[in-house]
């Protein structure tokens, strides 16, 4: 049973579907609309500015930002464990348990590539990077960082990659559709972000490129681990090793990029989804002896032989 199938162990009612997208996927929906019709007359930077001299704390923030995302992944597992009749296991893996290893691993290579690729960055032009390091500020961030950032990219991961592509797999009966439509979705989902209106929709090549990285890790992989993995990794170093003025995360990071935005787009966006995310997707290949891509990502959904509708 690949894992798209995962999705025949339990009910599959439309109106259950539907119920559960739109409740769990409400925050960004809501986010997209209000960005869409009120966007171009609000200065979110100005508007950012002044929450943050109410409160002075950008580990407060943060926290407040990401506090959401706990509710919403416990309402999915929820729908997911009691209007679906399903397992948790069986929205993550197809493994008899969930491989730790494979979320430690990804992590650790999106961690040694970032780290390498600002290293590199610093070293060729230090004049638009301070150190602003502050002891006590970054501990705090740590701790709000493992602590919660797991939680946003647990909703994100078991909603894109995992709810909606096995649902959208056994409707449309293939696996291309959902891969395809579930990493648009996912760039969408982002285009609220304050990037956006920094850097231009060339970042949503970003969005959707990443999305797609992320989605064949999970069918190539029949598992949720290494997508989970690799989006923590880069979650959290882009909140603790670096951050920016224009950025969603404003945090109290080790360093703060000072330059202009607009010189630091077009390259740097489509770089890792062209080179680096290849090389990335090469690297899992040889080490996970991932075999059959054609049918992996383009096959047929079909119910199992031995279809069941039980909790495990």
């Amino acid at each position: 049973m690949n894992y798209i199938q995962l999705a025949y162990k339990g009910k599959n009612e439309f109106w259950i579907f539907l119920l559960t997208t739109i409740l769990v996927s409400g925050l960004f929906i809501a986010n997209l609309v209000f960005f869409i019709f009120f966007g171009d007359q609000i200065d979110f930077a100005e508007e950012q500015r002044k929450m943050m001299e109410l409160i002075p704390s950008k580990n407060f923030w943060l926290a407040a930002n990401l506090l959401p995302f706990a509710f919403l992944l416990g309402l999915l597992f929820l729908f997911v464990r009691f209007l679906h009749n399903r397992s948790l296991l069986s929205l993550t893996t197809t493994r008899k348990k969930i491989d730790f290893k494979r979320v430690f691993f990804a992590f650790s290579l999106i961690a040694i590539i970032t780290i390498f690729s600002f290293g590199l960055s610093y070293y060729l032009d230090p004049a638009n990077i301070e150190l602003q390091f502050d002891p006590l500020k970054f501990t705090i961030l740590l701790i709000v960082s493992l602590f919660l950032f797991p939680l946003q990219v647990g909703l994100e991961e078991f909603l894109f990659r995992g709810y909606l592509m096995q649902q959208i797999g056994i409707m449309v009966r293939n696996k291309w559709f959902p891969l395809l439509i579930t990493s648009v979705i996912f760039g969408i989902f982002h285009g609220a972000n304050p990037e956006v209106g920094e850097l231009g929709l060339v970042i949503m090549i970003f969005y959707i490129g990443t999305g797609l990285l992320l989605g064949i890790m999970t069918l190539m992989d029949d598992g949720l681990e290494l997508a989970l993995g690799f989006h923590f990794g880069n979650n959290f170093l882009a909140a603790t090793l670096v951050t920016a003025e224009w950025t969603a995360l404003q945090t109290d990071a080790i360093f703060v990029y000072t330059g202009d935005s607009g010189g630091n787009n077009i390259l740097e966006i489509i770089l890792p989804v062209f080179i680096i995310y290849p090389i990335i997707l090469l690297i899992l290949a040889k080490r996970y002896k991932w075999t059959n891509w054609k049918d992996k990502l383009f096959g047929k959904v079909n119910p199992p032989e031995d279809e069941v509708a039980v909790i495990k």
